[in-house]
């Protein structure tokens, strides 16, 4: 195994077979986070079982040789431990922490569980009813309903408009053939990288790796064959009718950008101009002149494909017309007009100096080389950050702006009841092409 630096602190150890340890560590107190992720994610689940890479790594709690789903929970609570499942379209990844002391029993019980899953049909039952409860449960929360109602129609026809969770009629067909061709198929070393953070030195890292993946078979990373998603033309509006709001959720989006775009880190520097600050446009214009809504922001995600740009914002009912209708305005005005000089400026040395809570323990670090190498980005992505946000002008965050954000192909998500802002909502929105109305149990 070879080691070598990546990040500022960061170690890499490559793995026999093709995995990939990763070490940031720490000493200031005595626990350890451990991830186990693949480099596979919702995005390859078939289209009509959307939740089966979610399942599948949770099944590993739920059984492995000699040991059942409760004799694992006990011993992931006699060590002192936590464990869950965090799923995106590109990675799927278990989230563990430990006391250190109790570090190598974890990753005993861990590499049991990965190397003997028994996957009983029992427990995947009880699991996939619990995954539907789940999602019925989500429905009370409108912002979830308004995100999901965004993903699957920016996203439609392509793998990214899938939920990571499932929905109430994907989940049910998920069968154990399923979960066990997901594991034969992904849970392979090839395809895992095993990433350590905490209160654990570098000459450790290449055995506990080993033992980890020692009963995991050989295989290689898979091809990822997800295509860059497209948007149709227009500006449409979804409204998700729920009965009795009187507030409401609206979500604003179009395709935003990749991390590979020459002029990625200036259309994030314009964003954060617009819509990512207390005091940024949204903020100014939408809560502190006109309060209608407590919160104002736009965010661009990344993703190994383009991913989507929102506008958020969460009005009262009878201010959803002209909330939309300003939110509109003031995104055109961003597109056609830039930034200035004076702002670039400031949003620079906001930028710079926050970036110190994105780096400021081992666990975030660890997260951000996890990410350069789960979702393909640039290698200076993190590191480089401050230095590249240094180097935007007014000049090249403007005409990012204008390059990557489309105000004529435009979705309109609202969560509200149709009886009472449909019709504003229609105003709202000049040159709308097409007006859905779906339940708020729509999936």
């Amino acid at each position: 195994m070879r080691a070598a630096r990546a990040q500022a602190h960061s170690l890499r150890f490559e793995l026999e077979g093709g995995g990939l340890a990763l070490l940031e560590p720490s000493h200031d107190v005595p626990l350890v986070s451990l991830v186990v992720a693949l480099r596979t994610g919702s995005a390859s689940d078939p289209e009509d079982k959307s939740g089966l890479a979610r399942i599948a790594t949770r099944m590993l709690r739920r059984g492995c040789e000699g040991l059942v789903a409760e004799q694992i929970d006990f011993r992931i609570d006699v060590l002192g431990a936590e464990m869950a499942v965090e799923t995106s379209p590109s990675t799927v990844a278990i989230h563990a922490q430990v006391i250190a002391r109790n570090l190598d029993a974890l990753v005993e019980l861990l590499a049991r569980m990965l190397s003997t899953p028994t996957f009983p049909e029992d427990e995947l039952g009880r699991l996939k009813r619990e995954t539907v409860s789940e999602i019925v449960e989500a429905r009370d929360s409108d912002r979830v309903i308004a995100q999901k109602a965004m993903q699957r129609t920016l996203f439609a026809g392509h793998p990214y408009g899938r939920n990571a969770g499932g929905t109430t009629g994907s989940v049910p067909r998920v069968d154990r053939s399923d979960v066990v061709a997901f594991f034969k198929r992904h849970v392979v070393r090839g395809n895992i990288v095993v990433a350590l953070a905490g209160d654990v030195t570098a000459d450790r890292v290449p055995a506990l790796a080993a033992r980890l993946l020692a009963g995991v078979p050989h295989g290689s990373v898979g091809i990822d064959e997800v295509l860059e998603p497209t948007m149709p033309s227009g500006r449409r509006l979804v409204l998700v009718d729920k009965p009795e709001r009187t507030q409401t959720q609206i979500l604003l989006g179009t395709l935003g950008t990749s991390p590979h775009d020459e002029d990625h880190v200036p259309l994030l520097v314009a964003n954060a101009i617009f819509g990512g600050t207390f005091t940024s446009r949204l903020m100014k214009e939408i809560r502190s002149k006109r309060g209608w809504s407590y919160g104002a922001s736009a965010r661009a995600s990344i993703d190994r494909r383009r991913q989507a740009w929102i506008l958020w914002t969460f009005p009262a009912a009878q201010d959803v017309g002209p909330c939309l209708k300003l939110s509109i305005e003031l995104l055109e005005q961003w597109v056609a007009g830039g930034v200035t000089a004076r702002e670039v400026s400031f949003i620079q040395r906001y930028l710079a100096r926050s970036h110190a809570f994105d780096v400021d323990t081992a666990t975030k670090r660890l997260h951000q080389t996890l990410d350069v190498d789960l979702l393909g980005l640039p290698p200076d992505y993190f590191n480089g950050w401050v230095a590249h946000v240094r180097a935007v002008t007014a000049e090249t965050a403007s005409a990012a702006v204008k390059k990557r954000i489309d105000a004529e192909r435009l979705l309109a998500v609202v969560v509200g009841t149709a009886a009472e802002v449909l019709e504003p909502l229609r105003s709202a929105v000049p040159s709308l092409s097409e007006v859905v109305v779906v339940p708020f149990d729509a999936e």
